[in-house]
C-alpha cells in the first residue's frame, strides 16, 4: 500500500521516509491538501495531513470518492478538518495527541527573550558594525509576573521554565494543575492575569470559546509595557484590535509564531510577491513584533515523535482498532 503524505517540508522529508522504511510505501508531497488539490490523493486508501491543509466537506468528499478511508493528521490541532463531514463519510480521522511539550515551551521563551534583549534588532546592528547600545536596554524576568493561560504539557514546561528564572506565575485553565500549583502558580481569573502579568504566554487549543480570547478589552487591560508571546494558535488573538494596540505605542513586544490567517501564507515563500494581507504586512512593520511561520514543534525530537505516532496510528487504522488519538472512527 501506498500512503501519501501531503505538506511536508524539506527537513521533515528524511525523518518521515526513515519511519515508514519496511513498513509501508510513503509518497511526500509538499503540495498542500485542500479541496483543490483533492484529487490527486485519488487510489490511496491512507493519506497524511499537515496543519495547513483544509480539510473541509468538500474537500473530504473528493478524498472518500478517490478510494481514501483514513486520514492521518501529522499534528495535535485538528480544527482544519470537518469532523461532521469526515464521520458523515465513514472516514477514520486521527492525529497526535501528544509530543515534546518542550520544543514550543522553549520556543516561546526564545520569542520573548529576543523581545526583551532586542536580540533581532542588536544583531541586524552588528552585521552594519554597529556596535552601539542605543536602544536595546532590556528587562530582567527575575522577579516579574508570568501570566500561563492554559497549564497542560505545554503550559507546565513553559512555567517550569519561568520558575527557574525566579518569575512570580499565575496561571488560568479550566482544570488547575497540581504541578503548576508546586511551582507556587496562583490561579486567577483572566482578567487580573492581563491586568498583573508582564508576560503572557497563550497554551490553549482554538475552540469557539477561546475564539479571541485575547480581544480589544483584554488588551486594554494588559500593561503598556507587558510581552504577548503566541505559539498557540493564530485565532486565540484579535490581531486587528492588536494592531489598533501596537498603532497606540503600547506593548512592550508582540512574539507571534501562529496568525489566524496563516493558511496559504506560512509555509511558502512569498518574497517576491506583493503581500496581500494588509493586517499582516501592518504587523511586520512594528520593531516590537517578531513574527515566525509555526516553526515552534519543529525539532528533531517532536517531529520525530509526530511522525512515528502517525505511524502508530495508521497500523491502529489497517488493524480496525482505536486510540486516544482517534478522532471519528467508522469502527470501534
Amino acid at each position: 500500500m501506498e500512503i501519501v503524505a501531503y505538506g511536508v517540508q524539506h527537513d521533515e522529508r528524511p525523518l518521515i521516509e526513515r519511519a515508514f522504511s519496511g513498513r509501508h510505501a510513503i509518497r511526500c508531497l509538499d503540495l498542500l491538501l485542500n479541496r483543490d488539490t483533492a484529487p490527486t490523493a485519488a487510489g490511496h486508501e491512507i493519506v497524511s495531513s499537515s496543519v495547513n491543509d483544509v480539510l473541509d466537506a468538500p474537500a473530504l468528499e473528493t478524498l472518500a470518492a478517490g478510494g481514501t478511508r483514513m486520514i492521518a493528521q501529522r499534528s495535535t490541532g485538528y480544527n482544519n478538518i470537518d469532523l461532521e463531514a469526515a464521520r458523515r463519510l465513514g472516514l477514520t480521522v486521527a492525529r497526535v495527541s501528544h509530543y515534546s511539550p518542550h520544543s514550543v515551551a522553549e520556543f516561546a521563551w526564545t520569542l520573548a527573550l529576543a523581545l526583551d534583549r532586542k536580540v533581532v534588532r542588536a544583531a541586524g546592528r552588528t552585521r552594519e558594525f554597529d556596535f552601539r547600545l542605543d536602544g536595546l536596554m532590556g528587562r530582567d524576568f527575575h522577579g516579574r509576573t508570568v501570566g500561563v493561560l492554559g497549564t497542560g504539557e505545554i503550559g507546565t514546561v513553559f512555567a517550569r521554565i519561568a520558575h527557574g528564572f525566579g518569575m512570580r506565575l499565575l496561571g488560568n485553565d479550566l482544570v488547575e494543575n497540581e504541578e503548576c500549583r508546586a511551582l507556587g502558580m496562583e490561579y486567577v481569573d483572566t482578567e487580573r492575569l492581563f491586568a498583573e502579568s508582564d508576560v503572557i504566554s497563550l497554551h490553549v487549543p482554538l475552540t469557539p470559546r477561546t475564539h479571541h480570547l485575547v480581544d480589544a478589552a483584554a488588551l486594554k487591560l494588559m500593561k503598556d509595557d507587558a510581552l504577548l508571546i503566541n505559539t498557540g494558535r493564530g485565532g486565540l488573538i484579535d490581531t486587528t484590535a492588536l494592531v489598533d494596540t501596537l498603532r497606540a505605542g503600547r506593548l512592550a513586544g508582540v512574539g507571534l509564531d501562529v496568525y489566524e490567517e496563516e493558511a496559504g501564507v506560512f509555509f511558502h515563500d512569498h518574497s517576491l510577491e506583493v503581500m496581500t494581507d494588509d493586517v499582516l504586512a501592518r504587523l511586520m512593520t512594528f520593531r516590537n513584533v517578531l513574527v515566525t511561520s509555526h516553526q515552534a514543534y519543529f525539532t528533531q525530537d517532536a517531529v520525530g515523535q509526530i511522525i512515528h505516532t502517525t505511524v502508530r496510528n495508521i497500523d491502529d487504522h489497517l488493524a480496525r482498532r482505536t486510540s486516544e488519538n482517534t478522532l471519528t472512527a467508522p469502527y470501534g
